[in-house]
């Protein structure tokens, strides 16, 4: 075969190291400990969103088999440290996600996920930034709400505006959409978002960090109330690509339980495929999650942005077309 060759070059992956290095670096000045987690999961995503690689495991204690998964974020292990007492930790992993290929993604890519007990998520967000001037040495972020973005993008409030007004507002911009989202509100969020919005943000090369997200997109961050209530959330952009996801964590093992059953029944209602809660993780909530924040990071698009890339397959040694 032709295609033997890596798509990374040399000096690419030699990039790759050196930045690695720096990571690391950057967290044992800290005293952030890393660690490592399984890959392989007893339990899939239950996000609707998120579509889990699964295989069969035939060793001892499961002659007929069972069903394990292929992480898409380390995040319930790590949590399950967090409860057990490892205090501040973080993990250089690969996570899969099926069905994600593209530009910006790649179905295996490498994640920087780590956990602050004693910091909220705003503490969190400095702490993305430092890391950010650390290794892009890119300018002080500019942080703005989610509803900020929005009304300045599309003039629409974004915690109060009916799925028939974002629908209309997506025809009056050409944004084409399944029948299926009919009114569902958080689907045309959604689209609106990543059609309209997501482009712009950080451009230049100055980070951008939005923050306090509808609660229909809480994931797994904690809801703060008020008028209205946000989900204590943040993501990170340079150059129109989202680089990083982080949240007050939610600590309270009823909620989480319902958040589950939530997905489950809308997996049930897309067709997708039954995925069964992580009772280990819920009864770690249990026994009791420090208050803490948490995020996620790619590492590839990093590499991406640090060395000037265009392409998810220039910095990685064997995307899913040639591994």
């Amino acid at each position: 075969m032709s295609d033997w060759r890596p798509s990374a070059d040399m000096e690419m992956l030699r990039q790759r190291a050196a930045m690695l290095t720096v990571l690391r670096e950057f967290f044992a000045e800290r005293g952030v400990l890393e660690v490592e987690t399984p890959v392989l999961s007893s339990h899939g995503a239950t996000d609707p969103h998120l579509d889990s690689f699964c295989t069969v495991y035939t060793g001892p204690g499961a002659p007929s088999g069972r069903p394990v998964y292929l992480q898409t974020s380390p995040e319930f292990a790590m949590k399950r440290l967090l409860a057990a007492g490892s205090g501040p930790i973080y993990q250089i992993c690969k996570a899969f996600r099926n069905g994600e290929a593209g530009r910006n993604h790649n179905p295996e890519f490498t994640m920087l996920e780590w956990y602050r007990p004693g910091l909220d998520y705003r503490a969190l967000m400095a702490e993305v930034d430092d890391l950010l001037q650390r290794v892009l040495h890119s300018p002080p972020a500019e942080c703005l709400t989610y509803a900020a973005v929005f009304a300045h993008y599309l003039s629409l409030d974004a915690h109060t505006a009916t799925g028939a007004m974002l629908r209309a507002c997506a025809a009056d911009h050409r944004v084409s959409a399944p029948d299926t989202l009919q009114d569902d509100r958080d689907a045309w969020l959604t689209l609106l978002w990543t059609h309209l919005i997501e482009p712009h943000l950080g451009n230049g090369g100055r980070p951008l960090f939005v923050s306090d997200y509808p609660v229909s997109q809480a994931m797994l961050a904690r809801i703060r109330p008020g008028t209205p209530p946000v989900a204590e959330r943040f993501e990170v952009y340079i150059n129109g690509v989202e680089l990083a996801n982080g949240f007050q964590e939610l600590g309270d093992g009823v909620e989480q339980r319902l958040r589950f059953e939530e997905n489950c029944r809308y997996r049930r209602e897309l067709g997708l495929a039954e995925m069964v809660p992580d009772e280990r993780l819920l009864a770690a909530l249990a026994h009791g999650l420090p208050f803490c924040s948490g995020v996620a990071l790619g590492v590839d698009r990093l590499l991406l942005i640090r060395t000037g890339t265009h392409k998810l397959v220039d910095v990685l040694a064997f995307p899913v077309e040639i591994a």
